[in-house]
Formats: structure tokens, sequence, C-alpha cells
């Protein structure tokens, strides 16, 4: 310590403006902080309108449209009949509408197809009549939806696979317990034998399609409406049409609030 009067800091007040000054430095980089968690709210508040359902880049699928799309073909689904009020045939099967998700799914689906047509170069597949649309659907041939629908078979039917992909382990035992849950496969039937009897042309082929679709709806910055995630679609089905492969449809997490029906 210097004499008295002297002009040299006492040590321990050097060591408090030492603390100061980290302290200082601490609350600027603590603002820092907070502001960039701000922004990433409000980025993801950008994407959260609860009247979209789908983001796709720029584009926007509202719930509006899927709701008309919706209403269009329950208005035309025979309630207790056909259109001239008369009773089903016996046996012939229920005509049911699609769900909602099932809507949200198609109009998105589409979108990421025609976009990737666009890209790649492709053109879609000639659309098969719409009368057999409806009658592989369930549905009337002049719904909107069954338009919709044909209209993404017959883009994803143009989509070009050269490649057949090989199922890794995990990929050919998701799609043996898929089958489990479906029933299609017999409970003594033990996994190996049944993931050898579903690993072939059909599956490798799907595989790469699921693969290229996956790639395309990462590409297109797809963000789905928490009350329709896990949003999926199905790239292959087994014959009961129960999902045997499907590809993740944006974001998935445990945010599923409401029944999308």
């Amino acid at each position: 310590m210097s004499a008295a009067g002297g002009s040299d800091p006492v040590p321990e007040v050097a060591g408090l403006r030492e603390r100061v000054s980290s302290m200082q430095r601490a609350r600027r980089l603590a603002s820092i902080a907070v502001i960039a968690v701000l922004g990433a709210t409000a980025l993801s508040a950008c994407r959260s309108d609860s009247s979209v359902a789908v983001y796709l880049g720029d584009k926007k699928i509202t719930e509006d449209e899927v709701t008309a799309v919706l209403d269009d073909v329950r208005d035309r689904v025979p309630q207790g009949g056909d259109e001239a009020g008369a009773t089903p045939a016996p046996g012939a099967p229920e005509v049911k509408a699609p769900t909602r998700t099932e809507v949200v799914t198609t109009l998105t689906m589409r979108e990421v197809c025609l976009e990737l047509a666009a890209d790649k170069g492709f053109t879609p597949s000639e659309q098969a009549p719409i009368e057999q649309v409806a009658q592989a659907t369930g549905l009337p041939a002049d719904s909107r939806y069954v338009r919709l629908f044909s209209e993404l078979d017959a883009c994803r039917a143009g989509i070009p696979v050269t490649q057949p992909v090989a199922p890794t382990q995990e990929e050919l035992m998701d799609v043996v317990a898929r089958g489990r849950v479906a029933g299609v496969i017999p409970p003594d039937a033990k996994d190996g034998e049944a993931g050898q009897q579903l690993d072939g042309d059909v599956l490798r082929r799907a595989l790469a399609m699921r693969n290229t679709l996956h790639e395309a709806l990462e590409g297109y910055d797809v963000t789905v409406n928490p009350r329709y995630r896990p949003l999926e679609y199905p790239v292959l089905t087994f014959s009961d049409s129960s999902p045997a492969l499907v590809v993740p449809i944006g974001q998935s997490g445990p945010d599923t609030v409401i029944d999308a029906r």
C-alpha cells in the first residue's frame, strides 16, 4: 500500500473493480443471450398461426382450405344410402369420408410432389380414370378430395426411382412390427422369417421412393400445425391398406394437442 494521501489504488478496491467489470460483461452477454432466445421465439411465432395447417416454404395450406375439402366430400358421401336414397346392397362396404388428417396429408403431399416435379424435371404420370380412383378410395368421384388424391397419385407415380434401396435391419423390423399391429403377419411367425418374406423389390423400390420424398420434404421447409403431429404419408401399405412404410411430414414431437378428425 502507498502512504496516506497517495494515488495508488488500494489492492482490495482494484480487485473489486475487476469483479464489477466482469459482472458488467456477464450482464451484456446475458442480454445478448436473451435477445437470441427472443429472436428464436419470434421466428417460431412466424410459423405458429393457428389458421394455417401446414407451411410449405412460402406457401400455406390453411385450415379453411382443409375444411372446404372435407365439407365437400362429406356432403357427397351417402348418409344411410346412395344419392337417390336407396339402401346400400348387403355386404357393400360402408362409405366413410376421409379424416381431417388425411385431407391435410393429401393436400401437403400433392404440393410437395408438384414442387418436386418442377425441380427435378419429371412429368407426372397420366391420371387414372376418376371413377377408378373413386372406387379405390371408396369416395364419390365428383368430390374435390378424390380429384386431389388422383393428382397426387399420378404425380407420385411419375417420380423416377432408378435404384432400389436395401432395407436396414431396423427398417425391416419396423415394417414387421407394423405388419403385426395390422394383423397381416401370423403371431407364430418369427421376426427374421417375416422380414425375409417382406424384403423384396416392392419394399426396396418403396424405400427409394421414401428417401426421395423425405429429401424433398426437408428441402421444402415444411412446418405442420401441432394439432396434426405426428403427420405421416404412407409410401407402402399392406393388403388391408394399413401403412407398412411411411415418410414423416414436418417435425415430429409430443405436442399433438387435439383430435384432428
